[in-house]
C-alpha cells in the first residue's frame, strides 16, 4: 500500500487524481466505480480492493450520488475532511462548468446520436466489465461467495427497483454473519489505518446534526416566506438528501419539484434539454443542478445561482459521508460486522454485474460492431493493461469514424 504523511501536498494530489477522473469518467455512476478502482486501487494503490469495496458498500447504503460519495470517501481517507472537499471539486467541476456553458448556449444541441458519445459509452461498458471481473476475483473468490454474487445479480435484474438492490445486500449481510464470521481476531480483515487521517466522532456527529437541521429547517424557512432562492435550495437539498440510486433517480425527482409542482421554476423544454446534455458529459449526473441554477436566471445572477444549486445538491452527501465515516471505521473492527461485510462485498459484485447487463449493456450495445468494440476495449484494459484514458480516447475516435 502506498501511504505517506498527509498535508497540502496530499490535498493537491487528491485534487489532481479526482480532476483526471472528472475529465474522463463517462458512463454514469456504475461506470465511475470501474474508473475509480482502476485509478485508486490499480494505478495509485491508495487502498486495497477490500478497502475499496468497503467504501462502495458504505456509499451504496447512503442516499445521494454513490460515485461522488465514493470519491469523497477516498479523498477523506487520503487527506481528511479537506481531502473529501478536494476530491469533490476535482471530480465535479469539469462537468459542472460544461453544464453551465450549456445553459448559456442559445442553441439547442442534438447530441443524443453523436458517434463519439456512443464510443464513450462502449468504453464505459468495457471498463465496468473489467472492474466486475477483477473485484469478483478478490471479493467472491470461493464458490459460496460467488453464489451470493450471482444470487444478488439475479434479484437486481428481476426487481429493477431500489429494493432489488438493498434487500439482497441485507440478505448477504445476514448470511455473512451466519456463515463467514472470522474465527479469531487474527482473521479480521480491517485495513490498517496507520498514517491515515482520522475524522473524530465529535466532528462526524456535528456533520450529521447539520444535515438533519438543514433537512428539517429549510422547508420551514421556505414555507414562511424565505424567498425564491431558499425555495430552490430547499427543493434541491431535499432531492440530494432523500434519493437512493444516483443521478438517474434524482433527475425525475427534480422535475417534479421544479417543473411539475406549483409555479414552475423551469419549463419542461428547458429541463429536458439539460437532461439530454448531462448524459454526454463526464463526471456525476448531479451536476445537472448547476444547469438548473443557470437556466433559472438571466444576467450576472446566473453563475451565482448555478453554484448555489450545485452546492445544495452535493452538501447532504458530504455531510452524511463525513458524519458516518468515523463510526463506520469503528464498526469494521467488530467481528460480526466483518462477517457481514464479506457477504455484502460479494453482493456488491452481483449489483455491479446486474448493472453491467442492465442498463449499461442493454442500453448501449445495439449492433454487432458495437459489441466487437467492447471486446477490443476490454482486452486493452484487462490483457494489454492500457490506462483507461487511452481507451476513452480511442473509443471517442472510433465512435466518430465508424458509429
Amino acid at each position: 500500500m502506498n501511504r505517506r504523511v498527509y498535508g497540502i501536498g496530499s490535498l493537491w494530489e487528491v485534487f489532481l487524481a479526482a480532476l483526471k477522473l472528472g475529465l474522463t469518467s463517462f458512463g454514469g455512476p456504475v461506470a465511475h466505480i470501474g474508473y475509480f478502482r482502476n485509478e485508486y486501487v490499480e494505478s495509485r494503490q491508495w487502498l486495497t480492493d477490500r478497502a475499496f469495496a468497503d467504501l462502495v458498500v458504505l456509499c451504496q447504503f447512503l442516499p445521494g450520488p454513490a460515485s461522488s460519495q465514493l470519491g469523497m470517501a477516498i479523498g477523506a481517507k487520503r487527506a481528511g475532511a479537506w481531502g473529501a472537499v478536494a476530491a469533490w471539486i476535482g471530480f465535479t467541476f469539469p462537468s459542472a462548468l460544461l453544464m453551465i456553458l450549456f445553459a448559456y448556449s442559445a442553441s439547442s444541441l442534438n447530441i443524443a446520436d453523436a458517434g463519439w458519445l456512443q464510443g464513450l459509452k462502449l468504453a464505459a461498458v468495457a471498463i465496468v466489465a473489467q472492474a466486475v471481473w477483477s473485484m469478483a476475483r478478490t471479493l467472491a473468490p470461493d464458490s459460496f461467495r460467488a453464489a451470493l454474487a450471482l444470487g444478488t445479480a439475479c434479484m437486481a435484474i428481476l426487481i429493477p427497483h431500489m429494493w432489488g438492490q438493498l434487500l439482497p445486500l441485507i440478505v448477504c449481510a445476514v448470511i455473512g454473519i451466519w456463515m463467514l464470521k472470522p474465527k479469531t481476531d487474527a482473521d479480521l480483515t480491517a485495513e490498517p489505518e496507520e498514517n491515515m487521517p482520522k475524522i473524530s466522532r465529535r466532528f462526524g456527529g456535528s456533520m450529521l446534526v447539520i444535515f438533519f437541521f438543514l433537512l428539517i429547517g429549510l422547508p420551514i424557512v421556505s414555507h414562511w416566506g424565505g424567498g425564491s432562492l431558499i425555495a430552490i435550495v430547499d427543493s434541491i437539498y431535499r432531492a440530494g438528501s432523500l434519493v437512493f440510486g444516483g443521478g438517474h433517480v434524482v433527475l425525475p425527482m427534480l422535475e417534479v419539484e421544479l417543473v411539475g409542482k406549483g409555479e414552475p421554476m423551469l419549463t419542461h423544454g428547458q429541463f429536458m434539454a439539460g437532461y439530454g446534455a448531462v448524459q454526454a458529459v463526464p463526471g456525476p449526473l448531479f451536476t445537472f443542478a448547476a444547469y438548473i441554477g443557470a437556466a433559472m436566471q438571466t444576467g450576472p445572477m446566473r453563475m451565482i445561482y448555478a453554484f448555489i444549486a450545485l452546492f445544495a445538491i452535493f452538501l447532504p452527501s458530504f455531510l452524511l459521508l463525513i458524519g458516518t465515516l468515523p463510526f463506520w471505521e469503528a464498526l469494521k473492527q467488530n467481528r460480526a460486522a466483518q462477517a457481514a461485510l464479506k457477504g455484502v462485498n460479494a453482493g456488491i459484485v452481483g449489483i455491479l454485474l446486474a448493472a453491467l447487463y442492465d442498463p449499461i449493456f442493454v442500453d448501449t450495445v445495439n449492433t454487432t460492431i458495437q459489441f466487437v468494440f467492447v471486446l477490443v476495449f476490454f482486452a486493452m484494459i484487462q490483457l494489454w493493461k492500457r490506462p483507461p484514458w487511452q481507451v476513452v480516447l480511442l473509443a471517442a475516435i472510433a465512435g466518430l469514424l465508424f458509429l
